[in-house]
């Protein structure tokens, strides 16, 4: 049995959390894009660069797996990087026929870079709440994401 709706089939769509998901979403993303432009990333390459510097070492097939992209799209968003010089594809160490993806120095500084424009993100949309409901609202958005299969 599902949970009662917060809102009723009248509700107005600023009202309905779904409709209010993806408008965030939408703002988030072009905020998100406006902040990492001038750095010559989009949000999947500083989505990849922060995978693969929080466990430097996962194979192509592992951080497809992780940011939900098809093998097809891992290899192309590989190949940017690597011809940018940000990552480097090494032996794997447990699968002679994959590779491990690991960030080279320029990565690591620019990645930096990229997680302060992300900082300023966050900050503008957590800055009407004080810091125990930015805590909360990020708690209860896991929570929702992680039961959507997000995690």
């Amino acid at each position: 049995m599902s949970k009662p709706s917060s809102t009723d089939d009248n509700s107005p769509l600023s009202e309905r959390v779904g409709f209010l998901l993806v408008k965030l979403g939408f703002c988030a993303t072009d905020r998100l894009a406006e902040r990492l432009a001038p750095l010559g990333l989009g949000a999947r390459h500083f989505e990849l660069l922060s995978y693969v510097a929080d466990a430097e070492g996962l194979s192509q097939q592992q951080l497809a797996d992780a940011m939900g992209l098809h093998r097809n799209q891992m290899v192309k968003l590989v190949d940017g990087l690597e011809a940018r010089k940000l990552v480097e594809r090494r032996p794997h160490p447990a699968d002679r026929r994959a590779h491990a993806i690991a960030l080279t120095d320029k990565a690591r500084e620019l990645l930096s870079e990229a997680r302060r424009a992300a900082d300023d993100q966050e900050a503008y949309f957590t800055a009407p709440l004080d810091g125990d409901e930015a805590r909360e609202f990020a708690r209860l958005l896991r929570r929702v994401a992680d039961h959507a299969g997000l995690s």
